[in-house]
């Protein structure tokens, strides 16, 4: 299953780029704009985490935090609180109402997400390696399963603890050395060409139309990078070099 985030905030444009970058990152995702309602639909839908804003019709964040709070089925969804205030004041009556993190608008979907595994990893560990995801690549790691953009990719084991390494590190270069430590261990001998090996099944794996662009770059006498790519062409798929 997914991690399921609920949204509580009521500028549209807030939420529709909201919900576009979690799901992208392999989360479920409700929203409502109001107080009220954003009480009753924790307890219909009982999500994961909860992103709430402070000024809401109907109902406060302050006054949802504090309830969901009181509650025995809810107190123990983590929360993290949304506003335009800024003053240190704010942050510590947010804190105070119940909220496990807080964050000042505007901020970027980065920070939120960042923000999201950084509570998970505080207070639900199984949940912050549950589903890791990356450009269209989601993997659901207890359930062994990978897909790209809807469709079911099948990967050998060690394709899929290789792709597993990428996704926990997007956009770092990493050498084979490392990679080899890495995936297959530091007490096996694998010769470095293994590696490219590997990544070429994993490109070809990913690519499963013929027509993916791809997401694992070469970068000559370096290493390879898992990168989301935004040329519109595919990386040549060259040899590292000395």
């Amino acid at each position: 299953m997914e991690t399921s985030v609920l949204i509580v905030e009521d500028e549209a444009a807030i939420v529709t780029l909201l919900r576009y970058n979690l799901e992208r990152e392999g989360f479920r995702v409700f929203t409502t704009g109001d107080g009220e309602e954003a009480v009753g639909m924790v307890k219909d839908v009982k999500p994961d985490i909860i992103v709430l804003d402070w000024m809401l019709p109907s109902m406060s964040g302050i006054e949802i935090c504090k309830q969901l709070r009181w509650s025995p089925d809810t107190k123990g969804i983590p929360i993290i609180m949304l506003s335009a205030r800024g003053e240190e004041g704010d942050r510590i009556k947010g804190l105070d109402a119940g909220a496990d993190d807080y964050i000042v608008k505007p901020f970027s979907p980065a920070e939120l997400i960042a923000r999201i595994r950084a509570v998970f990893r505080r207070f639900r560990p199984a949940l912050s390696e549950k589903v890791l995801a990356f450009a269209g690549v989601k993997m659901d790691v207890a359930g062994h399963k990978v897909t790209r953009d809807g469709a079911d990719v099948h990967l050998s084991p060690t394709e899929f603890s290789l792709l597993r390494y990428f996704l926990e590190h997007p956009n770092r270069v990493f050498s084979r050395e490392q990679l080899l430590d890495a995936v297959w261990g530091h007490d096996i001998y694998v010769e470095l060409r293994t590696v490219d090996v590997h990544v070429r099944r994993l490109r070809k794996g990913l690519d499963y139309d013929g027509a993916q662009l791809d997401l694992i770059r070469t970068i000559r006498s370096a290493g390879y990078s898992m990168e989301e790519n935004t040329t519109g062409e595919k990386f040549v798929d060259e040899e590292l070099g000395k």
